[in-house]
Parts: C-alpha cells; structure tokens; sequence
C-alpha cells in the first residue's frame, strides 16, 4: 500500500527515504536511515523491526543484499513484505514477498532502492527511478522531484493519504550534534506530496546551508540596509531577530558575512 524510494549521495555522505501511501503517519514506520550507515525501507504489511536491525546489521558492514537476506530470512511472513536498502557503499537492493498485493515490485540500481505495492502499475516505481536519475541538485530535492513524478504517475491506486521524507548525514542536523538533515512528514492530506514539498521548502530555508564563498561581507551599503530594516522590524541586532524568526543556524558566527537567504527574509519583512 506504499511506494518508497531509498537512496544515498556518497559524495556528499547522506542517506535517504522518501515514500508516500494511503496510510496515515506513513513517515513513522516505514522509513529508516542513518548517516555513514546506510536506509531502509520496510512496508507491506511492514515488519518494523526491519528498521532498527537493519541499521544495526548495516553498521555493522553488510550489504544491501544481506541485509534483506537476514531479515527475510528469519521472518515467517516474508512472502507479506516488502523492503529496500542501500547501503554504506551505495549497494541497492529491493524485497517484494510474493504475496504482496499488485502491482508490486522494485528497482535498484547503484545509490538507490525503488519499490511499491498495490501500485497503479510498473509505471509508478518507473517514473521514481527515471525522475530520481535524470535530475539533478542535493539528494532530497531529487528524491521529493521522483516522489511527485510517480503519486503522478498512480501512485498508491487505492488513493492518497501520507507522505515522508527523510534524510541522515553524519553531524549535520540542528546544532551539528546529529545527524538528522531532513525529517519532514505530512500525516493525513488529501495531496500529501506536494504539501510534503511544501513543508520542505520552510525547513530547507530555515535550516539550509548556504555555501560560505556565496556569503555577502556585512559592511557598507550591505550593512546599512540590514540594519535600516532591522530597526523597522524594532529589533537592534541581527541575532535577535534571526532567533525570532528561526534563521539562527544560517547566522555567520563571525559576524563579519550574512546569507543572502537572511537577507531576502529580512526584505521580504520589511516589503511594503
């Protein structure tokens, strides 16, 4: 009742999940990632426990394939389940039990697991990969660009409901004492993915990294406005209002540069 795509940016060092179904709170069960290690996605009448053990058994240097190997194997109603991982190597592999209920079926290839069941049809888990390969950007942007390509393509065809994304890289979450890069869910929607877009946009603006040569010197001219705005807005230092507004972790911690994200929220506040 689900289709999920799994995949990694070895370069850049970040796991992945992104899935959508007619389930409610799908983002609490069927994704599972962690950074340097690997994701999973258990669905179909989904075993949970596939999440934690296999993270476990991914640090613990398997591979995709023996991952799903050892928990299939161990699991009496494997023929019910579905499940994909990729691994700390960026080795895909898909499960489909052969009890799962049509359409159902995957694709994997070098950085990424495809899969879905009671689907429109092929064409579903089609338009994930070929949409997933064919873009280009940061991982979560291609895997949400793949994620609408194939609800657009049928999706889940008992209808709509829920959507997740989820994305882990080693120490970089909020504060950089985590690993949670993404975490973003729509529990119960009538058109889940393109809110589930939506919901990123906010989180990528308020917590997205700018590259630090894009940074602009705060000085000048540059400085003059930021401050020009801040007093409408009745604020003295850019901090405080950053704090305000939730732009702290796209603050320079020098003081010397601001993002020019802060900068167009700042304008935008003062518009008018």
């Amino acid at each position: 009742m689900t289709f999920s795509l799994v995949a990694c940016d070895l370069e850049q060092r970040q796991w992945g999940v992104t899935v959508a179904s007619k389930f409610p709170s799908v983002g609490a069960v069927v994704p599972w990632a962690g950074g340097d290690t690997g994701a999973v996605a258990t669905q179909s009448y989904a075993n949970v426990t596939y999440g934690p053990r296999g993270l476990e058994l991914l640090a613990a240097g398997r591979t995709a394939e023996q991952v799903i190997d050892e928990l299939t194997g161990a699991d009496d109603q494997r023929e019910e389940r579905q499940l994909g991982v990729v691994d700390a190597q960026g080795n895909g592999a898909s499960y489909t039990g052969g009890n799962c209920m049509s359409w159902a079926g995957g694709r994997t290839g070098p950085c990424f697991a495809a899969q879905g069941n009671i689907l429109a049809g092929p064409e579903v888990v089609d338009a994930l990969v070929d949409t997933f390969l064919s873009h280009r950007g940061s991982l979560a942007s291609r895997m949400l660009e793949a994620l609408l390509a194939a609800d657009r393509a049928g999706g889940d065809r008992r209808g709509r409901q829920s959507a997740a994304l989820i994305v882990r890289q080693t120490d970089a979450g909020y504060g950089r004492n985590n690993d949670i890069l993404f975490d973003v869910r729509v529990d119960d929607h009538a058109d889940p993915v393109p809110e589930l877009i939506r919901i990123f946009g906010i989180h990528d603006l308020l917590f997205g990294k700018t590259p630090a040569d894009e940074f602009l010197p705060l000085k000048g001219a540059i400085a003059d406005e930021v401050q020009r705005h801040l007093g409408l807005l009745g604020f003295e230092a850019l901090e405080d209002w950053a704090g305000v507004e939730n732009l702290e972790e796209r603050l320079d911690p020098s003081g010397d540069c601001i993002d020019p994200k802060v900068l167009e929220v700042l304008r935008e506040k003062t518009a008018g």
